[in-house]
């Protein structure tokens, strides 16, 4: 597959999370997929896990994507992740194989506030 199906991928399971439909991996993902948070040190191996984790979660964040970038197998989207009462900004990294994500991983981070000293040489979003 090229990389507009596999930005298409990305972009409809983000469409299922949002719709809070978490079966929509089972959809794009491949049953033996992996998904890798580094920060946290987890790996979840394969569907029946995967299946177990997001069922089991107690909400799902609306993902907002800002950009989202594909070259050959690789797509990678940067989201702010809207909890309700808590906030994230993520980087998502998918690899695409045969029409599926075979893998996923994850990096958070909470807003901060921009350093002052910084201020004469940036612009602010």
């Amino acid at each position: 597959m090229g990389e507009a199906e596999n930005r298409r991928l990305v972009e409809r399971l983000i469409e299922g999370f949002n719709a809070k439909d978490v079966d929509v991996m089972n959809e794009v993902m491949s049953d033996d997929s992996v998904l890798t948070y580094p920060q946290s040190g987890e790996v979840i191996k394969g569907r029946e896990n995967r299946q177990a984790i997001y069922h089991a979660r107690p909400a799902l964040p609306a993902i907002k994507p800002f950009r989202t970038i594909a070259s050959g197998d690789v797509v990678v989207t940067e989201a702010d992740l809207d909890y309700g009462d808590d906030q994230f900004q993520t980087v998502f990294v998918f690899v695409c194989r045969d029409g599926k994500i075979v893998s996923e991983t994850v990096y958070w981070a909470k807003p901060f506030p921009a350093a002052e000293w910084r201020s004469p040489w940036v612009e602010k979003t």
